[in-house]
């Protein structure tokens, strides 16, 4: 399955097609129960590179209020009816969304103590759906909407962020990742972007004493631990480890250089290795180049006592990288 909505032509005609998918999408989640509705993304994935009707699959979000859940962030897929059976629940990529929907599931019926991995899951339905001449399988799932969006926001949004601050997003992201761990799943993207901040008042006088606690989102490339893919490179480029661009399967080690990249980039406003899509001809090699052979940056001054951790959750081979989160959480809490 390809992602196409890069490509202009492409997305022009995404931008068409939508006039006719979301008014149906719309008649639909509003029999549910939701109302206010806000297309906030839409994009398409093709099966097979074949671009025509019956072979691409549509996925979106949309903001939403709901009578019963409130104010919700509302997840969907379009799928072809006649190609479900094509989506590969094996791989790392190519999962319906219903494969998210049973992630969620287990995190949250395996939630003890209040500890909560990710949000919980509202709303979940499969129905289908006839739209553009052709039958779909739609499959759509709801969770709260977090009025301070992700980390990735926050960063963006926030960049005289106290070391005290800093330090809670590290700490608490790297309990998340043990903890998924612990349960026996891989996230395989994690990212600023994929990790969501309780609400709290913004721009409230002590904002620089509040310390959210955070969430995991986004499983669409999620597998179990001890599920291997050697098949398919998925994920952001900027965060995957050296052994993926070399062919290897996701690990856990491959998780541990995730964060590591996460963490430099919440230290620093900047990530470790960086390309530049507009002067790239070469994207993916040059992005391999990068996180292969390119030395890890060093810290200013003010951070060097992280420096041993960045250097050990970066290390280009995995036998000098740390083996787990747990082990890299515990260095951390010696600080």
């Amino acid at each position: 399955m390809k992602n196409s909505a890069s490509n202009p032509s492409i997305t022009q005609a995404l931008r068409k097609k939508s006039a006719q998918l979301l008014p149906d999408l719309t008649v639909v989640l509003s029999d549910f129960g939701y109302f206010e509705l806000s297309h906030q993304r839409l994009s398409q994935q093709l099966i097979n590179g074949k671009n025509t009707t019956q072979n691409t699959i549509y996925q979106g979000l949309t903001r939403a209020d709901h009578v019963q859940f409130k104010s919700v962030m509302v997840k969907w897929e379009l799928i072809p009816t006649n190609v479900a059976h094509l989506l590969d629940d094996n791989s790392a990529a190519d999962k319906p969304l219903s494969h998210e929907i049973n992630i969620l599931n287990n995190l949250n019926s395996n939630c003890h103590n209040n500890a909560s991995l990710v949000p919980a899951l509202l709303d979940s339905h499969v129905l289908n759906l006839h739209v553009l001449n052709t039958s779909y399988q739609l499959t759509f799932f709801a969770m709260s909407y977090y009025l301070n969006g992700s980390l990735a926001n926050c960063l963006c949004q926030n960049k005289n962020l106290s070391d005290k601050q800093k330090y809670h997003f590290i700490l608490q992201s790297a309990r998340l990742l043990a903890n998924l761990h612990h349960r026996g799943w891989l996230h395989n993207d994690i990212k600023p972007n994929n990790i969501l901040l309780e609400n709290f008042v913004p721009n409230d006088a002590d904002n620089r004493k509040i310390l959210p606690r955070l969430l995991l989102t986004d499983f669409a490339l999620a597998q179990r631990c001890d599920d291997i893919n050697h098949d398919k490179l998925a994920g952001t480029p900027a965060y995957l480890a050296p052994e993926r661009w070399q062919g290897q399967g996701a690990t856990v080690q491959s998780e541990v250089y995730a964060f590591g990249v996460m963490m430099f980039e919440i230290l620093t406003d900047s990530r470790p290795f960086n390309i530049s899509s507009q002067k790239s001809n070469q994207l993916w090699n040059d992005w391999a180049i990068e996180h292969c052979q390119k030395p890890i940056p060093k810290l200013s001054e003010s951070y060097r006592h992280y420096q041993s951790i960045i250097g050990k959750s970066l290390a280009k081979r995995t036998a000098n990288r740390y083996q787990s989160m747990t082990e890299l959480l515990a260095d951390l809490m010696q600080f």
